[in-house]
C-alpha cells in the first residue's frame, strides 16, 4: 500500500489538524491531546515556533494527498562527545490504516538520512515504556535502548 507514492515534506499550517489527530489516535495520546476544531492556540504557537527554528523539522508523510504519518526531527548541538550534533526523533505516528505496511520504517530511515545530512553523529529517540511494540520496532531498525530516560512534568 505505501511502498510507492509516499512523499515526505515539511509540514505546513494546513497539516496541523491531521497531525494532532494522529497524535491523539492511540491509548496514550487520547489522554494528552485535544483534536478538536478549532485547535487550541498552544498547538498553533508550537507549530509556528517549530517552523521558525532552523534546528526543527516537523515532517508529514503524504500518500495521494492524505497525511498518513508524522514525526518531528530536532537537531541538537552539544559540547559533549567532542561537540557532536545529535538528531532527536520525536512524536512518530502513522495513521492506523497504514500501520504495519513499512511506512514507519521508511519514515525513520528518511529521518535518519536528514540527521546525517545535518552532520549529526548520533540519532536518539524516546518512547513511552508502555509502548512495547514500538520498542521492538525501534530495535529492529538498529536503535539500542542504551539509556534510562527521566521526565519532570512542569504543568
Amino acid at each position: 500500500m505505501c511502498k510507492t507514492n509516499i512523499i515526505f515534506r515539511r509540514a505546513v499550517e494546513a497539516d496541523l489538524y491531521a497531525i494532532v489527530k494522529m497524535l491523539a489516535d492511540d491509548p496514550l495520546g487520547v489522554a494528552r491531546e485535544v483534536p478538536e476544531e478549532p485547535l487550541v492556540n498552544a498547538y498553533w504557537d508550537s507549530f509556528r515556533a517549530i517552523s521558525a527554528d532552523e534546528n526543527q523539522l516537523l515532517v508529514v508523510a503524504v500518500h495521494r494527498k492524505t497525511i498518513v504519518g508524522t514525526m518531528q526531527l530536532c537537531f541538537l548541538p552539544g559540547i559533549a562527545r567532542t561537540g557532536m550534533w545529535r538528531g532527536q526523533i520525536e512524536a512518530v505516528r502513522v495513521l492506523k490504516k497504514y500501520r504495519n505496511t513499512g511506512l514507519g520504517r521508511r519514515m525513520l530511515y528518511w529521518g535518519v538520512e536528514r540527521c546525517k545530512e545535518r552532520g549529526c553523529g548520533l540519532v536518539q529517540l524516546t518512547t513511552d515504556k508502555k509502548r512495547t511494540k514500538a520498542h521492538h520496532f525501534y530495535s529492529s531498525i538498529g536503535f539500542i535502548a542504551s539509556h534510562e530516560g527521566y521526565k519532570l512534568r512542569l504543568c
